[in-house]
């Protein structure tokens, strides 16, 4: 079977993501009888139904969805060997590090000013994300490490090293009557009248049930925590962002959070040995086990 190409993926990623041939077509700037032919095409070149289609609408199919997954994968490591091209080419680039924004801010400016310090250490750019972004910018090639954390984000596919392991704690009102506590447990922050837990995405973009908030962006949290609408439990060096309106408090039965530094496992890039290098020699006691 020859191999499937990389317009086709994007015409069939199209279709699957809009569930409609004419928005798709819309949207890649085709018309949609060339769209349809291809679709039906790449069906018959792999010998499988990829879609339904019946006077409802359009819905993948199992092969259909195994091929979707498949193929943002491929398309993502498609854009990221340009993008990586592209740097490789440019000797004064500076190495891009993600991380989500207010997380891991002080083991941060320890590895940025320990990289620094050595002999000829690249540039690095810091690029601050939302919650559960990082993976999908080392997959595209749009970063070249990243700071994430064990076991929230998608460390699948990547090479990492564990460099610190902390607590968490309840982000809480600064009124409410919890935050006077020295310490709290899992059970005592589940159910708070009035106080629901706020609920971010998992990994695939789905929301947990329950009463709280759906928040998607760490200002959405802080406001609603202030206006005393919602709490959460995260990892302790969190904080970094803390308001005066709230205040944080040990959970003391909680998972700890490790904080990985992770990269491609394809990647030779000698400035990118030289960072993680930096970052290993920061590890904490704890997370060389």
């Amino acid at each position: 079977m020859p191999d499937l190409e990389t317009r086709e993926l994007r015409y069939f990623v199209a279709v699957a993501e809009e569930l409609h041939f004419g928005r798709a077509a819309d949207r890649l700037g085709i018309a949609q009888p060339p769209l349809s032919r291809a679709i039906r095409q790449l069906e018959q070149r792999l010998g499988v139904r990829l879609f339904d289609r019946d006077r409802r609408g359009v819905a993948l199919t199992d092969a259909g969805r195994v091929l979707l997954r498949e193929a943002g994968t491929a398309l993502d490591a498609v854009t990221a060997a340009a993008r990586r091209t592209r740097r490789a080419g440019d000797p004064a680039r500076p190495l891009v590090l993600v991380t989500k924004a207010g997380a891991s801010h002080e083991l941060l400016q320890r590895l940025l000013d320990a990289h620094a310090a050595e002999p000829g250490a690249a540039p690095v750019e810091v690029l601050l994300c939302e919650v559960g972004e990082q993976a999908r910018l080392l997959r595209d090639g749009r970063a070249d490490v990243a700071l994430m954390h064990r076991p929230f984000d998608d460390l699948a596919g990547f090479d990492t090293e564990d460099l610190h392991v902390e607590g968490q704690v309840a982000l809480l009102p600064a009124g409410h009557p919890l935050a006077a506590r020295a310490e709290l447990t899992l059970a005592e922050v589940r159910d708070v009248p009035g106080l629901p837990i706020a609920r971010w995405p998992r990994l695939d973009g789905s929301y947990p049930d329950g009463p709280g908030p759906e928040v998607r962006t760490q200002s959405q949290l802080a406001q609603l925590v202030a206006l005393g609408r919602t709490l959460l439990v995260i990892p302790a060096s969190s904080r970094a962002w803390q308001w005066p309106d709230h205040v944080a408090v040990p959970v003391v039965d909680a998972p700890d959070v490790t904080t990985v530094i992770a990269w491609p496992p394809n990647s030779r890039s000698p400035e990118v040995a030289s960072l993680i290098r930096s970052a290993a020699a920061l590890r904490s006691p704890a997370a060389r086990g």
